[in-house]
């Protein structure tokens, strides 16, 4: 009798088949939506396998389609965050034993742009992280949460960068952020922003690398407090922490270790399911370093509403309305700070 086939089973199976899809969902402004959202169904039928050989024809069938997708002809280019070769780390990540993580010890962190027309003025910048280890999760975390704040008249990122943990450490995680703040201020004119007017938007993983920015590089606190071998450049004078966090079900676990003395929190803005039982935890947690810290703060509860699934309609065309109003009130609170607290 064949041994039950497990998630882990699964996981396991797929993970070479979704090492090789990761640049494809990473890349995801290079490519057509429809292909994406294709690629992600395939995906998703291969984990509600029920069966071994119906999982193996299922992958078959994922990995044909992947390999047929090409990019668009006006597909736009990486943004790299650092220099050739000087990427302050200090995981040591030299090899990926069965693929378990998405992306290599050779991966190069950048971001993409979904960018306004000429003609529209912008409210300000949204530079967008998706969770877990980014991956497909770009396509309706990060992708679809660029163009619906592109559509409510902000310039927007989707930013590519080592996840917390996965291998990497929290301050690296928070490093990458940083660097993409500061390069995205330091070209303001050419975005067209007020170089004060920049928010990370980030959803549960992806919640805490944009909180890791805030914990080690807000303040007065620089990149070689933490990397003492690394050697600054002209965007290190910038400041490196956001003017707004937008944190998705991603607050801080609980019980994690902080140290405030140096850290300074910028206004930030919640919303997390009230079906996501860890994450309401954590987030009752977190607010209460933020009310001793005095923080300015809007937080949004939804009933009925697990862990992620924010950007679906990029997928399914319906998406979770009632959850995904977050957007509509995080760009209130956004235009409300940038008006009257900055």
């Amino acid at each position: 009798m064949a041994e039950p086939l497990t998630r882990e089973k699964i996981e396991k199976a797929m993970a070479l088949p979704l090492y090789k899809a990761n640049p494809y969902f990473s890349d995801a402004t290079l490519y057509s939506v429809d292909d994406l959202r294709v690629l992600f169904l395939l995906q998703e039928k291969v984990f509600a396998s029920k069966a071994e050989k119906e999982m193996e024809d299922r992958i078959r069938v994922f990995e044909l389609f992947r390999d047929s997708i090409q990019p668009l002809e006006n597909g736009f280019k990486r943004n790299y965050l650092w220099p050739e070769g000087k990427i302050p780390s200090h995981t040591p990540y030299t090899e990926n034993p069965g693929y378990k993580w998405l992306r290599g010890p050779d991966f190069a962190p950048y971001f993409l742009e979904v960018l306004l027309p000429e003609n529209v003025t912008p409210k300000g910048a949204v530079i967008t992280i998706a969770g877990a280890q980014q991956g497909p999760n770009n396509l309706h975390e990060s992708y679809q949460i660029c163009l619906d704040f592109q559509a409510l008249g902000y310039q927007c990122f989707l930013l590519n960068s080592r996840p917390n943990a996965c291998p990497w450490s929290a301050v690296e995680s928070g490093a990458d952020v940083a660097r993409c703040v500061r390069i995205i201020r330091s070209r303001a004119k050419e975005y067209r922003i007020d170089p004060r007017h920049i928010a990370v938007m980030g959803m549960s993983n992806g919640g805490i690398a944009g909180e890791n920015c805030v914990l080690y590089f807000s303040g007065d606190q620089k990149m070689t407090d933490h990397f003492p071998e690394y050697v600054p450049d002209e965007l290190d004078a910038l400041p490196g922490c956001q003017d707004v966090f937008l944190c998705i079900y991603g607050a801080r676990h609980a019980g994690t270790p902080v140290d405030h003395s140096r850290m300074q929190y910028p206004p930030t803005f919640y919303a997390t399911g009230l079906e996501d039982k860890q994450g309401i935890i954590n987030l009752n947690t977190v607010l209460m370093d933020h009310f001793q810290l005095g923080t300015r703060l809007e937080i949004h509860t939804y009933a009925g509403h697990p862990h992620g699934f924010a950007g679906m309609s990029i997928i399914d065309g319906k998406g979770r309305p009632d959850f995904d109003s977050w957007v509509k009130h995080a760009d209130v609170f956004m235009q409300d700070t940038y008006a009257n607290y900055q």
